[in-house]
């Protein structure tokens, strides 16, 4: 169900903001996502641009570790100086003598916030690259409203070249791995899991019989897709910590082209007559039931399934935009499920 005009906030039907929230989320918890979406707004400007240097004192970053840590290695590279292009690649600090799965990750904050280096991200990435035993390589793209779309799709494929020239492998923190080249993943949450579905569009329309790497599967997160339309989680949720539709607007437009709605083909998915290419790979789609955008997400489904694309959903009920970021114990049994997801397209891949 959708609606074709914006809600009047004096007549919406949610009156208590624990609504909002999972009843089994704590107050703490809570708390965190309140603050972290009143410092996203604290850092908006009305005119489009963002208070970079707030951002800066408030920011938590990690490091890279060539040593162990938490059983990873990490490094960072930079690809394109003349865009900063970076990426912080995660290896097992015990990997196996077998060929280990790639994940290029992409990390979400509307196109706008966050990167490769903050804390939340690289903790997931050193997550995922333990437990799937995986080299996981981040992608420090750029940002908006500095940089407008195609550039995060751009840089994307940036890093799939320079994947497949083999030269990070030249790389110290890649001594003793062997890379499955059949056996690529692209992943992300939120702005990140829509970067990833174009990213994934674009390398399967344009990769040629020379290049190494297959795409094996896109591990798709409470994915960011919109529209002009207000769907019915996007007004019943509204208010909802870190995605509301003043924010997800205000977003968009800082993306988007100049001029563009949010019907622009970067937003808005779902039409039938997009191609995906034959290539296009599974998708593992989650979903979440506390997410503003969770109607977006369903209609991306049912896109994928219509286009006969293999598609695969898991839908938490209990957990709001975000969620696996942080110690749920939806979180848990999600890493599992990727990693069955990954195990299973890598079994194929071989057979």
């Amino acid at each position: 169900m959708t609606l074709k005009q914006q809600p009047q906030s004096q007549s919406h039907p949610i009156a208590n903001c624990n609504a909002l929230f999972p009843p089994s989320m704590s107050w703490k918890m809570r708390l965190a996502f309140k603050l972290g979406s009143a410092i996203t707004d604290a850092s908006r400007r009305s005119d489009g641009t963002i208070k970079r240097r707030l951002l800066s004192f408030i920011s938590l970053s990690t490091s890279a570790s060539l040593l162990p840590y938490s059983g990873v290695r990490s490094s960072d590279f930079t690809l394109n100086p003349s865009h900063n292009l970076r990426i912080r690649v995660f290896v097992p600090s015990q990997p196996p003598s077998t060929p280990l799965p790639i994940i290029v990750f992409f990390h979400g904050g509307g196109f706008a916030y966050l990167s490769a280096t903050s804390t939340f991200y690289d903790a997931v990435c050193r997550r995922f690259s333990k437990k799937i035993q995986a080299v996981v390589v981040s992608v420090d793209y750029r940002l908006s409203p500095e940089c407008r779309c195609p550039a995060p799709y751009d840089d994307g494929m940036e890093v799939l070249r320079y994947l497949d020239s083999g030269k990070v492998q030249s790389e110290k923190v890649m001594e003793g791995i062997k890379l499955d080249w059949s056996s690529c993943f692209l992943s992300g949450d939120s702005a990140g899991a829509n970067i990833a579905h174009h990213v994934a569009r674009r390398f399967c329309t344009e990769a040629t019989s020379s290049i190494r790497i297959k795409l094996a599967g896109v591990i798709s997160i409470q994915p960011f897709f919109g529209g002009e339309e207000r769907t019915e989680s996007e007004i019943r949720l509204e208010g909802a910590p870190l995605v509301s539709m003043e924010r997800t607007d205000w977003l968009w437009k800082a993306f988007l082209p100049e001029g563009a709605d949010r019907n622009h083909e970067a937003a808005h998915v779902f039409n039938q007559t997009t191609e995906l290419g034959s290539a296009f790979p599974p998708v593992l789609l989650v979903i979440g039931g506390y997410d503003p955008l969770q109607d977006w997400q369903k209609r991306y489904h049912e896109m994928l399934k219509k286009k006969e694309k293999e598609v695969r959903l898991l839908e938490y009920p209990n957990v709001v935009h975000a969620f696996y970021l942080f110690p749920f114990e939806e979180s848990k049994q999600l890493l599992a499920e990727i990693k069955a997801f990954v195990d299973e397209k890598r079994s194929k891949a071989v057979d």
